[in-house]
């Protein structure tokens, strides 16, 4: 049974369970963790009803589960699951879709990688996380796609340490320090980093990306760094950044992973100075995928939808950065054959409707009240 506070469901779809959500106009885009699930597209004109409008599929050990839309062009990712050394004719990289008629898909090409993580669109860039030769784990990388059915890269950055081929040598182990991916605002990438913590990069000129600077807390703090989303308007007179650790991967026995924020006025001295975590959390180890993965990054005021693993959907007032509160939650009922919820990703459609997707199984539609 789902417990509610602040919201209501207003419809559910059934479907695998997913890694991403993004919704344009009335149609979501679901990007499923495993195989042979890809992306479903879904209708979702009537919450109370939605239907299947298309559903692509993967072979067996591929992981296509992120998904960015704009302008009627879709990107899907491609990575080795589980990771790995991939095979011989694996297509890793992005496939781009032509989804101008979303019930009928129309794969327009694939730009070739080792991989692809996670990325952002704003219909004309991507800034990605590609996987490639010569390189330890993903870096950043921005592609033109001006012309969908040929992508062109403009820039590259990797945290020094990476460029194995170039004779780096990394003072971190393995893929440790690795993009997970970028966030746009301005002529400013923020970068999440993995246990790499977060940096800001300026790319005026594309061409040639700039680090400003960067915040490593992992260690001492055990999880990864996943989002680093930077809020497009003041609180307080202060310019700040919403950095999200994710609760897996551990450096050690922990309690759960949170909601950081960050001080960016002076941005080349990041300073954070608040926190959230869910009340009645204590500091006791608990299981991985307990706590935070992803706030919305569709930020359209200071109410902030997170994807809160193990305790569903929280949001998250963010009015007075220094004393963040929740204001509303919604933890849905234990998918069949799941232990305990999993709530991976959040979106938000123009009418304020919120998408919450599960890892095992679902997307719940739902509405503030």
């Amino acid at each position: 049974m789902s417990e509610a506070n602040g919201v209501k469901e207003v419809g559910y779809f059934d479907c695998p369970g997913s890694g991403q959500v993004v919704i344009r106009g009335n149609v979501a885009y679901i990007a499923h963790m495993a195989a042979p699930h890809g992306t479903t597209i879904v209708d979702v004109s009537d919450p109370a009803r939605p239907y299947r409008l298309a559903e692509l599929t993967i072979p067996k050990g591929i992981h296509s589960h992120k998904v960015r839309v704009e302008n009627d062009v879709m990107l899907v990712n491609r990575e080795v699951n589980p990771p790995g050394p991939p095979p011989a004719d694996f297509p890793g990289g992005f496939d781009i879709y032509d989804v101008s008629r979303p019930n009928a898909p129309r794969r327009i090409t694939t730009w070739l990688a080792r991989g692809m993580h996670r990325f952002t669109f704003d219909g004309r860039y991507a800034y990605a996380s590609p996987e490639l030769d010569g390189y330890l784990g993903n870096i950043v990388m921005i592609l033109d796609l001006k012309d969908p059915a040929r992508p062109e890269e403009v820039g590259r950055w990797w945290m020094p340490g990476q460029w194995a081929a170039g004779g780096e040598v990394p003072a971190w182990k393995g893929r440790d320090h690795r993009c997970h991916h970028p966030i746009r605002l301005g002529n400013r990438l923020y970068v999440s980093y993995w246990h790499g913590g977060f940096v800001i990069l300026d790319i005026e000129e594309m061409t040639k990306p700039r680090m400003i600077s960067g915040l490593d807390w992992s260690p001492p703090f055990a999880c990864p760094t996943h989002t680093a989303l930077p809020v497009p308007f003041p609180l307080r007179g202060r310019r700040v950044l919403l950095v999200a650790d994710e609760d897996v991967v551990r450096l050690r026995p922990s309690s759960p992973s949170f909601l950081w924020f960050v001080d960016i006025t002076d941005e080349s001295r990041p300073v954070p100075f608040a926190s959230f975590q869910v009340d009645g959390v204590d500091g006791s180890p608990q299981p991985e995928y307990t706590g935070c993965h992803q706030p919305c990054e569709e930020i359209r005021g200071t109410e902030i939808p997170v994807a809160w693993f193990a305790y569903g959907l929280r949001i998250v007032d963010i009015k007075n950065p220094h004393a963040p509160r929740e204001v509303a939650s919604f933890l849905p009922p234990v998918p069949a054959g799941a232990q305990r919820v999993s709530s991976n990703d959040v979106s938000v459609d123009a009418q304020g409707r919120i998408y919450l997707a599960d890892r095992t199984r679902g997307l719940h539609i739902l509405e503030r009240t």
